[in-house]
């Protein structure tokens, strides 16, 4: 695995050694966009767009297990702050 570097002190890249250079056509709104964001965060342009490039990705990725979710018992109600304690305190006897 390559290690990790930050591109930023709150963003860290595990893929970021391993980056290749293409081109993509943009609109040019769009990068009009992306230059005021990256002005206003305070980052560079190709930061955004490495972001959104990765999320991109993420988002048509195919996983070959199916995700375990947890499940929960009961009737799909939102449990209400008193019903919450009476569980924990149940939980926090029986251990």
């Amino acid at each position: 695995m390559a290690p990790i570097v930050a591109a930023r002190m709150d963003v860290y890249y595990p893929w970021y050694m391993s980056l290749r250079r293409t081109n993509v056509y943009a609109d040019a709104d769009d990068l009009m966009l992306i230059k005021e964001a990256a002005a206003r965060r305070g980052i560079p342009e190709a930061e955004i767009i490495r972001e959104g490039i990765h999320l991109a990705a993420m988002s048509s990725h195919v996983w070959d297990e199916p995700l375990d979710w947890p499940t929960f018992e009961g009737t799909g109600q939102p449990a209400r702050g008193d019903e919450v304690t009476r569980a924990v305190a149940r939980g926090a006897a029986e251990s």
